[in-house]
């Protein structure tokens, strides 16, 4: 054996779709995404991780913010649950069972100003809205809250 007899082991791999003796089509058959230029077949795995977040309930609205809102009580609930002089806490209506704390995440309590007081009572690591500071300030008790909110 020569060397000018030597054939080469590694084929080219054919070009498709450049014209020449295989007809109109050049063997890429009739119509759709196959036989288009610069086709790409996407893979599956794809189009299901697009849809993860629609199952995860984000859907569209994507921008929704997380924040787990407080739960809320209302100046006229203190006044039925508790007598004067008392303080007013996340334990303290925990034991009254005034709110429902069985939810699965941690929340804090926000006090909003509707209805009357008329006992003095003091409130303690809840947030509260500025009109039930000024009710609960004018029953003649005290707000050592975590922050004062303003009404929308």
């Amino acid at each position: 054996m020569l060397i000018h007899e030597l054939k080469a082991t590694k084929k080219k791999a054919r070009r498709v779709g450049r014209g020449g003796k295989r007809g109109t089509f050049s063997g890429r058959g009739t119509k759709g995404q196959k036989a288009r230029s610069g086709r790409r077949m996407r893979p599956e795995l794809r189009d299901i991780l697009k849809k993860i977040p629609k199952l995860r309930g984000r859907g569209k609205h994507s921008l929704k913010p997380f924040q787990i809102k407080p739960l809320v009580i209302n100046v006229r609930d203190l006044e039925r649950l508790f007598t004067a002089g008392e303080t007013v806490s996340l334990q303290t209506l925990k034991e009254k069972g005034a709110l429902d704390f069985t939810l699965s995440k941690p929340r804090g309590v926000k006090i909003l100003g509707t209805g009357e007081l008329k006992k003095k009572l003091t409130v303690e690591g809840c947030e509260v809205s500025e009109s039930a500071k000024a009710k609960i300030e004018k029953a003649g008790g005290a707000v050592s809250a975590k922050k004062v909110v303003a009404e929308k």
